[in-house]
């Protein structure tokens, strides 16, 4: 008997998974890269998001009880690695004036990733007809350009010229 076919529908699935996985690696690097920061204002921005991060965690739980489905992870190695990647350079970095550079380097690419990942996501689940869903992660997806357009101005404002 041949495999089913895979869907649209599954592959939605597939990814929602990946990203919840993803999401709930990030809420456990956050405070460790907040406690490393230097900067009182990275701090505060790493310690806002992880309190976003909580919330858009929610919102995937939503997101899977609209499919009928239990929120389960799926390994995502991409965010793996690149939480590795800012704990490597945590050690790397410590003591050091580039620290919170480092550390901003790190999360946006966190933050590029997700953002790639709920642009992707909202995008099927209006062409699965999913409108509630399509909000619920253009919320998400909001939040993670704001913050990193904040990572952004923090490392224009003050710590790549202190890294210099």
């Amino acid at each position: 008997m041949p495999a089913k076919q895979k869907t649209l529908d599954d592959l939605f699935l597939d990814t929602l998974k990946d990203v919840y996985h993803a999401e709930k690696q990030i809420l456990r690097a956050l405070p460790k890269m907040a406690k490393a920061a230097e900067s009182d204002q990275l701090r505060q921005a790493l310690e806002k998001h992880r309190d976003e991060t909580e919330v858009q965690i929610e919102r995937l739980e939503q997101v899977f009880e609209m499919l009928g489905k239990p929120a389960r992870g799926k390994t995502c190695e991409a965010i793996q690695g690149l939480v590795e990647e800012s704990k490597e350079l945590m050690q790397d970095f410590k003591d050091s004036e580039a620290l919170d550079a480092a550390l901003i380097a790190a999360q946006q690419s966190v933050e590029h990733y997700e953002i790639s990942r709920y642009g992707t996501l909202r995008t099927w689940a209006g062409q699965l007809g999913m409108k509630k869903a399509v909000k619920l992660l253009e919320q998400t997806l909001q939040e993670e350009k704001k913050t990193d357009e904040l990572l952004t101005q923090l490392a224009e404002a003050a710590v790549n010229v202190k890294a210099a």
